[in-house]
Formats: structure tokens, C-alpha cells, sequence
């Protein structure tokens, strides 16, 4: 999780990415619980390569921290500290490389339930999709295993794209695969890439499997954003978990369900819903919000929205007349 998050600004200027809520969660604590559910075994460690300290300070350490303890599991932070790609983030951690790992792309989310294939040296996990010239995919042989890798496949090779999150049965193995790519500089576009690592181990005979899942979710920008919240507020509800908090302050208000409203929200004069969320201690009044996601502590007027992405401290009144608007933003 150590890139900027630039396609997601301004919203990731102050905030990183994998840390923006979804469905009134952070995007990489609903990620790591999610693939706890999959693994259904207990967590020894997690591991978080960041970047630059200066943007992913003390308080996403801490945050981290709490999320590693969560699982019973010990928290370990590494830092990237250039952009060099997969291959080098991955080996920035190379000192918790050892035994059964999962490395995963902080900025998807999925939903799977499937039963992970121990007696394979790696899963990779994937989703079929209707464009695979778009992605990276896999390509099978008759056994139903991953012979090769290919990038934005110009001929069809599978609908199969990978998801960036894998299994080893022996991240050591890779580690020291990735070493090579180091020391013989390796590189795509001028960046070590996790390909390189398991193309080698591929080639030495070991066995590289697919794990499917139901739902592939990204995080990459503003509209994917407020639709993988959309999607996820649908499964939480179907899962029938409890979405509005009780504090919740409602004068003349109406949700329409399903939504996450955070602790101390204020609503009046205002419908909300389908598919909102609404971080904590923020007010909405006079407004109809549908489709968006609106973080905490935000003062929201007079307004009419629609696949909206609202960040932390906003005050926003749609009857506008002075206005102060930051780099990047954008209104429609």
C-alpha cells in the first residue's frame, strides 16, 4: 500500500487510499478481513510496506497496528522508499518472507468462498472478466494450472484476470526468486515486477494454481470507488449486518436502505439512500443523497447528489455564492 493513490485525488491528498471507508470501513481493513474469512486459519503476522513517512505517518501506523491485532496477528511496517513496482515492494518486507503468505494489492476488494488448494506452491487469485485485453491473465493447461502470465493479451489466452492477490505455500521460495530480478536488474518500464519472481519459479516446475472469486472490487478512482461502495453496502445487507448506527439524529428524515450512517450524524430535511455512506459526526440538511459516499465531519446543505465522493471537514451548501475549492476537485 505505498502508492499515492493519485487517480483518487483529491481524496487521497490527505487521506491514503487503502485507509478511504468503504461502507464505513477502511479499504484495506475490509481487504485483510476478508481474506482471513478465505484463509479460515489463524494470522501470525501481517505485514504493510507504506511509503513516504511523511504521508503515511504515526496515525496510519497505529491504525494499521490495531487492524493486525484485531486478528490475534503481530503488526510488522516496512517502507518502499521509491516507486521501483511489485517486485521491489514485496522484497521492502523481505524479512517476514518466510513460510505460507498471502500478498495482496491494497486498493481491491473482494468476496470469495472457496477452498484454498494446499498442496499447490501458489494461488493466484483471479476473476473472469468480459474484456481481458484490458488485463493481466492467466493462461491454464488441461489440469486446470496457471502455465503462464500474460499482459494485456492482444489474442485471447483466458477471461481470467489476475486480481493481484496470491498464495504461496513458501513466500521464500519467491523471495528468492525476486532477489535475482534485483541483482540482475530485471525491470518493465523501469520497475522489479512481481512477474518476473513467479515466471522463474514457474519455470523451475513448481505448481501455480487459480482461485476464483465471486466479486472483484476496485478502489482506483471516483466512480469505481462509489460503485464498489454501492456493491458492498448490497452484501452487507443481504449478510444482515447492522449498517445505521444507533446515535443516529433524524428531524424530518427518511433512509432509504440499504446505507452505512455513521455514529452522531445528523439528518433533517433530508432523504438518504439507496446506497450511502456517511462517515461519523457528519450533518446532512435540506438535501436528497443517493449512490455517493460522504466522509466524517462534513457539513452538507441545500444539496442534490448523486454518485458523489465527499471527503473529511467538507462544508458544502448547494445554494452557493463564496466558494474555496483545492486542487483537483471537481464539481458536475
Amino acid at each position: 500500500m505505498a502508492g499515492r493513490g493519485s487517480r483518487l485525488r483529491p481524496h487521497t491528498l490527505t487521506i491514503p487510499k487503502p485507509l478511504i471507508p468503504v461502507a464505513g470501513k477502511p479499504i484495506v481493513h475490509r481487504l485483510v478481513e476478508d481474506i482471513a474469512k478465505v484463509l479460515g486459519e489463524p494470522i501470525e503476522e501481517v505485514a504493510f510496506i507504506l511509503g513516504d513517512p511523511a504521508f503515511f505517518g504515526d496515525d496510519v501506523v497505529e491504525s494499521l497496528m490495531d487492524l493486525a491485532e484485531s486478528l490475534g496477528a503481530k503488526g510488522s511496517i516496512y517502507r518502499q522508499d521509491q516507486p521501483l513496482g511489485t517486485g521491489h515492494a514485496i522484497m521492502s518486507a523481505k524479512e517476514s518472507l518466510n513460510g505460507p503468505a498471502v500478498i495482496a494489492y491494497a486498493d481491491t476488494l473482494i468476496r470469495a468462498d472457496f477452498d484454498l488448494d494446499r498442496t499447490a506452491d501458489s494461488v493466484i487469485w483471479v476473476k473472469q472478466v468480459e474484456h481481458p485485453e484490458a488485463y493481466g491473465v492467466v493462461q491454464l493447461n488441461t489440469s486446470n494450472e496457471i502455465v503462464e502470465l500474460v499482459e494485456k493479451p492482444k489474442e485471447f489466452v483466458s477471461d481470467l484476470a489476475v486480481i493481484g492477490i496470491y498464495y504461496f505455500k513458501d513466500v521464500g521460495v519467491l523471495k528468492n526468486e525476486l532477489q535475482h530480478v534485483l541483482e540482475n536488474n530485471i525491470t518493465h518500464g523501469g520497475e522489479y515486477q512481481i512477474n518476473d519472481g513467479i515466471k522463474r519459479m514457474m519455470e523451475k516446475g513448481m505448481k501455480f494454481v487459480p482461485g476464483k472469486v465471486d466479486e472483484w472490487m476496485d478502489c482506483g478512482n471516483k466512480n469505481v470507488t462509489v460503485e464498489t461502495n454501492q456493491r458492498m453496502l448490497g452484501f452487507l445487507e443481504n449478510e444482515g449486518e447492522n449498517l445505521i448506527a444507533n446515535s443516529v439524529q433524524q428531524e424530518n428524515a427518511n433512509i432509504i436502505e440499504p446505507c452505512f450512517i455513521g455514529e452522531n450524524v445528523v439528518l433533517k430535511n433530508t432523504t438518504v439512500g439507496p446506497y450511502v455512506s456517511v462517515g461519523s459526526n457528519t450533518v446532512l440538511e435540506n438535501s436528497t443523497i443517493k449512490n455517493s459516499l460522504i466522509q466524517s465531519n462534513s457539513k452538507i446543505s441545500n444539496a442534490n447528489l448523486d454518485n458523489a465522493m465527499i471527503g473529511n471537514f467538507v462544508v458544502y451548501d448547494g445554494n452557493f455564492e463564496s466558494i474555496s475549492i483545492g486542487d483537483y476537485s471537481v464539481l458536475e
